[in-house]
């Protein structure tokens, strides 16, 4: 069985860490599982992430322009594809070729006029999977997909990310609140450097995006001790570093930083919303929070910091026991064998 997963390359997020993840598992089952990339060369190089697939022994395709794209499929059995760009591309394969889509997020613009857009897309799909319980719902109720199309598999992960190279970075002394995370408004990172104000900790975000101003002039204005230190080598390393994970997303397709940390036996406070409470139990491996609300965020954040009990034991067990990468790998193969069988 060929699969050729597709995806446009924008950076390194949570659907191209899942790649990382899951092209490799697929392989290890025996599956022809490669990959194809339309670089998105604006301002940043995907070369980071051929390198993981080349480590992984995952052939790919990396894609000047999508005059390319038909060739570049070969004689794949099944086109996977990853978010809207790829959707769009899978929508103008050839009728013989079966076609998978992954729900990755529940960005609400898919709630919006594009909503009608990504209908249109998905009758081509013969399965749609969705990551979470709560994005299936989403997807049936908020964007109008078939929910006899839809089924979940989520994200899965063994052990915390691997280092890609040494951090040039000098942790302070003191209690550690990490958050690892695009500085976009989803993210909610404002709201979290709110929260910390009066709090004895360092707040270490670990990634790169537009707030990353508006963030240093919360921080002064609270006078909150914040570090951005962009994209780092060995973010598993700050992660046992640090006292707990902070993730006030306002939305969110999973959080595979909530996994991540769990792994690492960190305690995690995040926000109640979207997938983000069938990851993190609260009360057992973490607290949950409404979103927007820092009194809430930092009330939550002082109790963990003062007494973590065994929220991270807590949660390291459950990670291992409910997102492990071979039950990931394979019911997404079970996914392409059920739509192969009723194709024939």
């Amino acid at each position: 069985m060929r699969i050729v997963h597709v995806h446009r390359m924008r950076g390194i997020g949570g659907s191209e860490r899942h790649l990382l993840t899951l092209l490799p598992a697929l392989r290890a089952l025996g599956v022809d599982a490669r990959f194809v990339g339309l670089d998105d060369l604006d301002g940043w190089d995907p070369q980071p992430f051929y390198d993981e697939l080349d480590r992984g022994e995952v052939p790919y395709v990396r894609l000047g322009s999508v005059r390319e794209f038909p060739r570049a499929l070969g004689n794949a059995d099944v086109v996977h594809t990853h978010l809207v760009h790829a959707d769009v591309l899978g929508a103008l394969v050839r009728r013989d070729r079966l076609l998978v889509s992954t729900k990755h997020n529940d960005d609400p613009f898919r709630t919006g006029p594009f909503r009608f857009v990504e209908r249109a897309l998905m009758r081509r799909a013969a399965r749609v999977i969705c990551i979470t319980e709560a994005l299936r719902r989403f997807n049936v109720e908020r964007v109008g997909l078939p929910a006899k199309k839809l089924v979940v598999v989520p994200y899965g992960l063994d052990e915390p990310p691997a280092a890609w190279g040494p951090n040039e970075l000098d942790l302070p002394e003191g209690k550690l609140v990490v958050a690892v995370s695009r500085l976009v408004p989803q993210k909610g990172l404002d709201v979290a450097v709110e929260a910390m104000v009066g709090i004895d900790a360092t707040l270490v975000a670990l990634g790169e995006g537009p707030e990353r101003e508006r963030l240093e002039s919360l921080a002064r204005a609270g006078g909150v001790r914040l570090l951005l230190p962009g994209r780092v080598g060995d973010v598993a390393a700050i992660l046992r570093r640090a006292d707990l994970l902070v993730h006030p997303a306002r939305w969110e397709g999973f959080g595979l930083a909530l996994l991540e940390a769990m792994l690492c036996g960190l305690p995690v406070v995040a926000t109640r919303v979207s997938s983000i409470p069938e990851i993190v139990v609260d009360g057992e491996t973490g607290l949950l929070v409404p979103p927007d609300d820092p009194v809430a965020l930092a009330a939550a954040l002082r109790r963990v910091l003062e007494d973590p009990g065994d929220f991270g034991v807590q949660g390291l067990a459950r990670a291992r026991a409910e997102f492990a990468v071979a039950a990931m790998a394979e019911r997404t193969l079970t996914v392409y064998e059920a739509s192969l069988s009723e194709a024939r």
